[in-house]
Order: C-alpha cells, then structure tokens, then sequence
C-alpha cells in the first residue's frame, strides 16, 4: 500500500510551488501588459483610419490637414466616434468633467475652457524630470467610451495623439501607452516616424534622449518593429 504524503513533504512541496510562481508571475504579468497595449495601439489606429474615412465618404473628397484652421479639426473629426466625451481642449483640465478626460478644474485659455497638458505624460527613456511636451495636445481633445484619450494639434501638420488605456492608467509614456499619427498632405494617416512624417525615430524614440518630444515617432516601430515591445 502506497504511503500518503507526510505534512513535511506537502509544505516543501507547496513551498517550492511558491517559488515557482513568485519567479514566473512578474513575467506573465508584464507579459500581458505589453499586450494590452500593443493591441490598444492597433484599435486606435483602426479607429481613428475608420472615421477619417467616413469623414471622407461624408464630405465627398479626401480631408488634407491645409483643410483646417486652428481647433478646426475636433469638432468635425469627432462627430465619427461613437458616443464620445468631448473634454473641450484642456485635456485633463478640461470644463466638461469626466474621468474619461481626467480631473482639474482651473482653466486658463482665452474661451475659457484649456489647460497644459504639461506634467502629465513622461518621454519615451522616462526621465525623472523629463515630461512630454504638451503644445501638440492642446487643439482639442475627446475620449472614448472604451477609455482611450485622444488629442488634437492641427495647425498644419495635423497629429493626432491617442492615450491607448486612458490618461487614468498608467504608464503615461510616449512609445508605450501614448503614440501619435500624421494626417499626410495626401490625406493618409501614417503612424509618427514612417518615412515622410514630421519626426525620425533615430531623433524621437530614443533611449537616451532628453528632448521634450522623445517618443512621438515609436509608433511606426511599435506596429512594425517585432522587438519592440520587448524593450519598454
């Protein structure tokens, strides 16, 4: 007759099951982080090509960013998004509040209605002191009901910045939950550091670089570049 497990053998084996778990748990963690965002980051960019598509279909002709003067763009652009919170152009400033768009009230801008964004989002290496420059946020931003935040700069060239989780979650980086796109003078919307778009990569989604706008051009990399996601 086979002899049970004696309390002893149960708590080494229970123990080492532990060990196992406490080695393997933070990798399968940050594992499906990784994910969530890199498939946020596909969504956005298939929801923000799907509306300016019908905005296309809707108006007739191909929408190129000379098309519209400043803060222009987000009260047309908006209207293709289902259910959206508009936050105004504050951001998490913004008068319209919701968790969607963040908290704050102060407001400063000429209507009365926008804030920086600066403080907010951190560059692509994550400096300490080093948070994203916020003056291609400010010509309106609108969130989803699924979250995500996205901000407008269109006096010509056109970006269009998204906060794939939300501004609430973290981690608030440029190249890992924040990315930004180029509306192109032929109308295409190209993800920031594809060739033609305002920013290189080799300058903007660097390791080392303290510059206020390192991050913006990841997002070519993060839907391209196969290693990646395994660098943030």
């Amino acid at each position: 007759m086979r002899k049970a497990f004696t309390l002893a053998e149960v708590l080494i084996t229970l123990g080492i099951i532990g060990v196992v778990a406490a080695m393997t748990l933070p990798s399968l963690i940050e594992r499906n982080r990784r994910a969530e965002l890199q498939n946020g980051l596909k969504a956005a960019y298939s929801l923000l090509q799907q509306a300016l598509q019908r905005m296309n279909a809707d108006y007739g002709y191909t929408i190129l960013p000379s098309d519209y003067k400043a803060r222009k763009f987000k009260p047309e652009y908006i209207k293709y998004f289902d259910n959206p919170v508009d936050c105004q152009w504050g951001g998490i400033h913004a008068t319209k509040k919701s968790t969607l768009c963040g908290k704050g009230a102060t407001v400063n801008g000429d209507d009365g209605s926008s804030m920086d964004l600066m403080g907010i989002y951190k560059i692509y290496n994550k400096s300490s002191n080093k948070f994203a420059g916020s003056s291609y946020f400010d010509d309106g931003q609108f969130a989803l009901k699924n979250g995500m935040l996205i901000m407008i700069e269109n006096i010509t060239p056109l970006f269009i910045t998204v906060d794939v989780n939300g501004i609430q979650k973290k981690p608030n980086v440029w190249g890992e939950d924040l990315f930004t796109f180029q509306l192109m003078d032929n109308g295409k919307l190209l993800p920031m550091g594809a060739q033609g778009t305002n920013f290189s990569p080799d300058s903007y989604c660097s390791k080392t670089s303290t510059n206020q706008y390192n991050g913006i051009a990841c997002t070519y990399k993060a839907l391209t570049d196969k290693d990646y996601w395994n660098g943030i």
